[in-house]
């Protein structure tokens, strides 16, 4: 469009802009506010003889909304809508001749005003072209980054996205000398970052409550024959080299009870509700010792309910059936986080200076400890050429004889300080929306192997590649952020203190939360996981950016629960979160969870599963499709009838009070319909992408998902029930678990009090979508 024809918008619509401009709206809002001019055009077509445009234009009354009785309920692509009447009358080649008068009598005056008209005509063509020149001169073409959609702009960063580069830097990483604490880990990819031209990169430091290994190896010891062992299955030695070596110390659960205690062993499996009530009617549980395997369920929930159960101590162990085949940690120990979330000493708000600390050394009152299944063997006197001959012989303990052992816990509680680093790369349109891309530096030496490495290469990498762009002159239209957060092992602690510390800001201007939690812990399958109005958005970006196609096809993007510092973002704040990563997926129905154990892995480990980095590049890739996408599409790609439809899916079962919650989900369901098609199509039409109603779109998407999420959840369990606990799982989690508390306490009031908050959400998310719709057809009757 010239700038003649903008600086004519400007005059018409003066009084109708608005007071704070943005590039989007000094560049973008002058072709959309056509829909303003043809109000204007209607009171001069109202005039005698202009019936035939007012009678034809009645049809585009309405904004020109794609609405059809017929709803494809197939994912929603954005559609052209109708021209609006402006431009229809700029494109009628006719429309002049409906103003044609009668020829004057007089030949000659006719042939003088002819020439007349002629010379006028050319001497205002000449004087347009001047005013059309310089004019121009002042109204600079757009920026890159306002055009929307840019898939050039996409290509040339994404190629940029080398696995060499990625190499390079993970192996940077490994080679830093690494202290007790990680600052100076944080201090060196603050570095990175600005070496990289990111200028604005924070420290944020918080100081908090750890519970880290004591001077000694925990040990557990059998009664009757008097043998100690490490967590590990070696047996108790007093060389002073191996009570100090960091796998003996660092087997142990963080933020358990401290102390010791002798008690029967007693085995419950998986700790389910069925072994429990199995377990409880043959004998009296109270204080003793269960065995319990991981996997199933959060280790949380399982802990709740051996605790409420009176069990005093807990032996943790990964039985080797449960473990992929390429896994060869059948042997070893691992630590375990108690945590849910953040510094315990200040739950829900963040550990500030000035902060009441409370008095939380245990978050729990059993005696927690890991241990290998090598010494889960020895526990349940396995025969040792059986285990050999036999991996997959699931561990129990012999129903004949009883074991009496001690468990002796001695972790130490201390104050210590953590650091995030955040970058922070300034939006162009909308500075005060963020999209976060957050990584972790945080391990426990070498627990939970070098994936802390892995995600931060891919996010330097990633940063790389966006850089030179920037330095062009692009950016994103909102706000990216660039988080590395420390104390992840111990329980999320950083990234849960950075984000209580700007909960107010966070809630109001976060878009979505994209992960690198352990983008490569194994080589077989890609993993994505979305939640449910990210989806689209994911399965679309896999096409685009798979590396090696044969590794790409048959990975289907879930909702379920994940590892990791997208926690807070999902279960505190409502915010849409997506995650890729390569792992070894077993299909036993009992190996959901396992990654809650962190092994000690050895740093060779990321190297031996992918030696040209070739996954990490297309978890780098899949990555950025993602995040240039949510950072730079003026309407958030968010899809509010998939939200709609996973909530219908995860309705199932015959349970009473499910038709009631069935009639809701229906009724959200029409109502996303509604609004997928009304207002997210014309959205992405520019004819009709009007920036007040873009924004006001924006807003409405960017809470989608706040309504799911309940005041509070069993441990373990996330609190937003979109969610699921696994794959193999599809109904909302808390009504799963509602059912098997009813089993246990022979209540149903567990249940009723379930399937009320899981109604109140369903229908709080149809009111909330309701509203923006009305919102809409407000504004619009405000304009006609």
């Amino acid at each position: 469009m010239s700038c003649n024809k903008k600086m004519a918008y400007h005059k018409v619509n003066a009084d109708q802009r608005a007071q704070g401009h943005s590039p989007y709206l000094d560049n973008d809002e002058l072709q959309a506010t056509a829909l303003d001019l043809e109000w204007d055009m209607e009171k001069e077509l109202e005039e005698p003889g202009f019936d035939h445009f007012r009678l034809d234009s009645t049809a585009q009354h309405h904004l020109g909304n794609s609405q059809s009785p017929d709803l494809d309920l197939e994912p929603i692509q954005p559609s052209s809508s109708p021209k609006g009447r402006f431009q229809r009358l700029q494109e009628d080649p006719d429309y002049i001749s409906h103003y044609t008068r009668q020829a004057p009598k007089s030949n000659r005056c006719s042939f003088f005003r002819i020439l007349k008209v002629f010379c006028t005509a050319l001497i205002l063509f000449i004087f347009g072209i001047v005013i059309g020149y310089y004019a121009r001169k002042k109204c600079p073409s757009p920026p890159t980054s306002q055009e929307p959609n840019n898939p050039q702009i996409y290509h040339e960063i994404l190629k940029e996205i080398k696995a060499e580069n990625i190499q390079r830097i993970y192996r940077d990483l490994l080679e830093f000398p690494r202290g007790d604490d990680d600052a100076d880990l944080a201090v060196k990819i603050q570095g990175q970052w600005r070496s990289q031209g990111l200028e604005d990169v924070r420290l944020v430091n918080y100081s908090v409550l750890l519970d880290l290994p004591g001077p000694a190896s925990n040990t557990v010891t059998l009664q009757n024959s008097g043998e100690c062992f490490y967590p590990s299955g070696q047996q108790c030695s007093t060389d002073p080299k191996t009570l100090h070596s960091q796998d003996l110390l660092y087997s142990y659960a963080a933020y358990s009870a401290k102390g010791t205690l002798e008690a029967e062993l007693v085995d419950v499996q998986y700790g389910t509700v069925e072994d429990l009530i199995r377990i409880q009617a043959i004998t009296n549980v109270t204080k003793k010792i269960a065995l319990l395997k991981l996997g199933q369920s959060p280790l949380l929930y399982k802990l709740s309910l051996l605790e409420d159960a009176g069990f005093g101590g807990v032996l943790i162990y990964t039985d080797p059936c449960d473990l992929p085949k390429t896994a060869d940690l059948a042997d070893k120990a691992f630590m375990v986080s108690l945590n849910s979330g953040g510094d315990p000493s200040t739950p829900g708000y963040a550990s500030i200076d000035g902060s009441y600390r409370q008095n939380r050394l245990n978050l729990t009152t059993l005696l927690v400890q890991p241990i290998s299944a090598l010494l889960a063997r020895k526990l349940v006197s396995l025969p040792e050429d059986t285990a050999q001959r036999d991996r997959c012989t699931p561990l129990h303990l012999p129903a004949a004889g009883k074991k009496t052992i001690s468990l002796n816990i001695q972790s130490v509680t201390t104050y210590k300080t953590i650091s995030n680093v955040i970058g922070y790369l300034k939006g162009a349109v909308f500075p005060d929306r963020y999209v976060i891309i957050g990584s972790h530096h945080s391990s426990l030496q070498g627990y939970g192997g070098q994936g802390w490495a892995s995600s931060t290469a891919v996010i330097t990498a990633l940063l790389q590649a966006l850089m030179p762009e920037v330095r062009r002159g692009w950016r994103p239209d909102r706000t990216l952020l660039f988080c590395s957060w420390g104390g992840t092992a111990l329980g999320n602690v950083g990234s849960y203190e950075w984000a209580e510390d700007l909960r107010s800001v966070l809630q109001r201007n976060v878009v979505a939360y994209i992960s690198l939690h352990n983008p490569v812990t194994g080589n077989s399958t890609l993993r994505p996981v979305a939640s449910p109005s990210l989806q689209q958005l994911a399965a679309e970006s896999q096409s685009f950016n798979c590396v090696e196609k044969a590794r790409c096809p048959g990975s289907n993007v879930s909702s379920v629960q994940i590892q990791g510092d997208a926690d807070y973002f999902i279960n505190h704040l409502g915010v849409p979160a997506t995650q890729f990563s390569y792992e070894d997926i077993k299909t036993s129905e009992n190996s959901s969870f396992l990654s809650e154990a962190l092994f000690p892995v050895p740093a060779t480990k990321t190297e031996e599963l992918d030696p040209s980095f070739s996954l990490h590049e297309t978890i780098a890739k899949l990555t950025g499709q993602v995040t240039l996408q949510i950072a730079t599409d003026p309407v958030l790609p968010f899809n509010a009838l998939d939200i709609a439809l996973e909530v219908q899916n995860s309705l199932k079962g015959d349970e009473a009070g499910v038709p009631q919650l069935l009639a809701v989900a229906s009724r959200l369901r029409d109502t996303a319909e509604l609004f997928q098609s009304d207002e997210m199509r014309p959205a992405n039409d520019p004819q009709e992408r009007a920036p007040v109603r873009v924004r006001m779109l924006n807003d409405v998407l960017q809470g989608l998902e706040k309504s799911f999420l309940l005041q509070q959840a069993p441990p373990g369990l996330y609190r937003n029930i979109l969610y699921r606990l696994d794959d193999r799982t599809s109904q909302f989690s808390v009504l799963l678990e509602a059912l098997e508390h009813c089993k246990l306490h022979q209540s149903n009031e567990t249940v009723q009090a379930a399937l009320s908050e899981v109604l109140n959400s369903i229908n709080s998310a149809q009111v909330y979508f309701k509203a923006g719709l009305d919102v809409f057809e407000t504004a619009l009757a405000g304009k006609k």
